[in-house]
């Protein structure tokens, strides 16, 4: 197959993710928490598929008419910010005004984060929490914590996008690559298992969610004290 097809292949492949950003909303407005999070593991799956076959397949310069990039980041926008500030705002896990202050404070600061220019690393991290908030909502959903553990987690990570902190990329950050990797590929195992269950309080995987969500959230910072050994 000729390689420009191939690229061309690889960018509707990304456009998929908006198909799944619409089932996940339709299900979030019907209050299917489960389906919807099924749909957004799914984008989460494509989303991590993507990247690595639009630099095999050098996008850019084989299927340039279309911008990659993007694509990305709008799909992006709706199913880690978007949808998962809805789902939070509707469930019902954060009463009055502090439902309104969390969507406010997610989609407000995430829409100047993935705007700004210097979100990536010079190893292809990204500086500041990157507005994962469909990794954290699902968490939350699964467990269930009180609304000021909410609300502190919400503003915390909010801040946090524009701190001088390291986040990983598990596929590409080359760091420690051999571990994050599986790491992630088990969060999207332990998410999906979680969401299939109807996010049952004595489901296993909820306690593979927090293990694995943990090691994603902090390995960058770990990785900014901890040198590198040349």
């Amino acid at each position: 197959m000729d390689i420009r097809i191939k690229a061309i292949l690889v960018h509707l492949l990304t456009a998929t993710g908006a198909v799944l950003s619409m089932l996940a909303l339709l299900a979030a407005a019907d209050q299917k928490w489960s389906l919807m999070f099924l749909w957004l593991v799914v984008a989460f799956a494509v989303d991590g598929i993507d990247g690595p076959l639009a630099r095999r397949f050098d996008v850019k310069t084989n299927a340039p008419v279309y911008d990659g990039v993007l694509m990305d980041l709008i799909i992006d926008y709706l199913t880690y910010v978007f949808i998962p500030a809805f789902a939070l705002f509707k469930s019902g896990l954060l009463p009055d005004w502090t439902g309104w202050f969390a969507i406010i404070a997610i989609t407000y600061a995430s829409v100047v984060y993935f705007s700004d220019t210097r979100m990536k690393t010079k190893d292809n991290s990204f500086q500041g929490f990157p507005g994962c908030w469909n990794m954290l909502v699902l968490v939350l959903f699964a467990l269930k914590p009180g609304y000021w553990t909410i609300l502190i987690m919400v503003l915390a990570l909010a801040v946090a996008m524009f701190l001088p902190l390291k986040f990983i990329h598990p596929v590409r950050t080359k760091r420690w690559r051999k571990l994050s990797l599986p790491i992630a590929l088990l969060w999207t195992f332990f998410a999906g298992w979680s969401a299939w269950g109807n996010f049952d309080p004595s489901s296993w995987a909820h306690w593979g969610l927090v293990v694995t969500s943990l090691y994603l959230l902090l390995v960058g910072i770990v990785q900014q004290i901890v040198p590198e050994r040349t």
